[in-house]
């Protein structure tokens, strides 16, 4: 068993995240189309595109919206060009984020964050000072209830790498990052469809927040993630819900 609040702080998150629909749209179009520029418009070919694809369906994007970024990305329509980049630093009780942008100017982008963490009682940190704390992997999330013996065996069977059963009764199937999508296809196959299926950077280890601390933590993690050119924030802290 592991994880005190692991659903409670997923189920938290897609909250969030449905609260900001508007803006989920313009982070998903960007990923869309610098996923087509790196890897090719086809998403049979380029799992970061398949996976920005479902990303936008998640959240109800129009098909032509999604043709549009991806025909940008394969340069069929003018875009903006747009880079990626990544910042890392610390927030309350010394819990490591890492900031996932994709911007069309590095200068804006560096400033607010850093204004973000410098405000709300974080330190932004230098490359590499939290990452090696976070593991590049596919993870599928299930909700408690799920029967854990067979999912087990099905994932098992599917490739993963590991399959964990947290104190809320909530299941986690981590993956090789390559082999997301294989076990993904192959659990559903199985009758198993996860709750929140992604392609994250999963802390090794995480930080409990309690009181004062998780509020100010939640509070931090939010203007960072309503931040224009920020894709995703990721943290070790687990929120005391």
């Amino acid at each position: 068993m592991a994880g005190h609040s692991k659903w409670a702080n997923i189920q938290h998150r897609k909250g969030r995240q449905d609260e900001k629909r508007g803006a989920a749209f313009s982070r998903v179009a960007k990923e869309i189309t610098v996923a087509a520029r790196m890897g090719g418009g086809d998403p049979t070919f380029n799992p970061r595109l398949r996976a920005a694809v479902d990303k936008a369906k998640g959240v109800n994007m129009p098909k032509d919206k999604i043709d549009n970024a991806i025909k940008k990305g394969t340069g069929e329509l003018e875009g903006v060009d747009y880079i990626e980049v990544r910042y890392e630093g610390y927030g309350i009780a010394g819990a490591a984020i890492m900031v996932d942008c994709v911007t069309d100017n590095k200068t804006r982008t560096v400033a607010e964050v850093r204004h973000a963490f410098t405000k709300y009682g974080g330190n932004m940190g230098t490359d590499g000072c939290v990452s090696f704390q976070f593991k590049h992997c596919g993870q599928l999330l299930f909700a408690p209830g799920t029967d854990e013996a067979n999912l087990m065996d099905a994932a098992i069977e599917a490739g993963a790498d590991d399959v964990l059963t947290h104190d809320d009764g909530s299941i986690e199937v981590l993956t090789p990052a390559n082999d997301f999508f294989a076990v993904k296809d192959a659990l559903e196959a199985a009758g198993f469809k996860a709750e929140v299926a992604e392609v994250t950077m999963r802390p090794e280890a995480e930080i409990d927040l309690a009181g004062d601390d998780a509020v100010r933590m939640q509070r931090l993690l939010d203007v960072l993630e309503d931040l224009d050119d920020v894709q995703v924030v990721y943290s070790n802290a687990a929120l005391d819900a």
